[in-house]
């Protein structure tokens, strides 16, 4: 975004009724909390108990740390803005939180896929599981995903940099984001808009499609099992990240649907607020809520804190 008029932006936020301002903060501030609590608590256990050393939690602890890095990307700034009414941000802090969201919530595409494709080698491929996901072949996935994210949005943030702003610098929204960028910019914007487009279209297919093949083969490999309770199991392990999935593509669907209609914009505000705070502060429980390992690890790592405690005190 490279200016000679412009150092600082304007964010104008959600509302400027004080009564909502305060409902909202005191919403955000607790959704962001329990996000930061819950995802910890999730990257703790996995590091601490030796029963969730397994592949499908070495993922889980790299999926909190992301939706950690996302959520801190955007809400603690606009918790900012409304605890001091300061709605400015400088242009390279506004780039930064750019770069940052827009890193992360790729990134959280292409790791959904690679959770996918664990999930799909441990229900169609169980003898073969541990050879397979293996703990070289987790750290290649992960690091392929951050790769696959920075290939992603490094296009449209290389000619995001060379917008030039003349008459305004008032971004409708909460944080800084890039159609409410380009909708001030005074450069033509029309190809960095399709760039947005296609590297979002192909972001989804690719990711989607990864997705839907995995769990084809799951659902296929499922109706198989003899037993109704093996059925039941089976869905119980893949249930949790199906949800989580339906959520993220299809918030991410609706926000691109129309992008650049001013009528969608208020409404798009609203649902990338709920994306930032809500999805991260669910997705912890949504995950752990009928995992019946990561109860008993969190109850044993309690005890074993209540047991230090005891003997720290005599």
């Amino acid at each position: 975004m490279r200016n000679r008029t412009v150092t600082t932006f304007i964010l104008l936020g959600l509302t400027d009724d004080p009564q909502l301002q305060v409902l909202i903060f005191v919403f955000l501030f607790l959704t962001y909390t329990l996000s930061i609590t819950g995802n910890l608590t999730i990257i703790t256990l996995t590091i601490v108990d030796s029963h969730l050393k397994t592949p499908m939690y070495f993922f889980l602890k790299n999926f909190s740390f992301l939706e950690i890095s996302f959520t801190s990307a955007c809400i603690p700034r606009y918790l900012y803005n409304i605890a001091t009414g300061d709605k400015v941000i400088t242009y390279n802090a506004c780039v930064i939180q750019v770069f940052f969201t827009d890193l992360c919530g790729v990134t959280e595409f292409f790791l959904l896929a690679a959770m996918s494709y664990d999930r799909y080698v441990a229900i169609c491929k169980p003898l073969h599981y541990v050879t397979i996901m293996s703990s070289r072949v987790c750290r290649i996935l992960i690091s392929c995903c951050w790769m696959s994210g920075l290939c992603v949005i490094i296009p449209p943030l290389s000619l995001g940099l060379y917008l030039e702003f003349c008459d305004s610098n008032t971004l409708n929204h909460f944080g800084c984001d890039a159609f409410p960028i380009m909708e001030i910019s005074c450069s033509d914007t029309w190809f960095m808009e399709k760039t947005i487009i296609i590297c979002a279209v192909l972001t989804l297919n690719i990711t989607l499609t990864c997705v839907v093949l995995s769990y084809g083969s799951i659902i296929r490999t499922i109706f198989r099992f003899p037993s109704a309770q093996q059925r039941k199991k089976a869905f119980s392990t893949c249930s949790s990240h199906m949800i989580v999935v339906s959520i993220t593509y299809g918030t991410c669907i609706f926000i691109y649907m129309n992008p650049t209609a001013k009528e969608e914009i208020t409404v798009n505000k609203v649902v990338s607020l709920l994306v930032s705070s809500i999805s991260p502060t669910l997705n912890p429980f949504i995950y752990t809520l009928r995992n019946n390992q990561v109860k008993k690890a969190f109850q044993d790592t309690i005890k074993r804190l209540a047991l230090l405690t005891t003997k720290g005190k005599k």
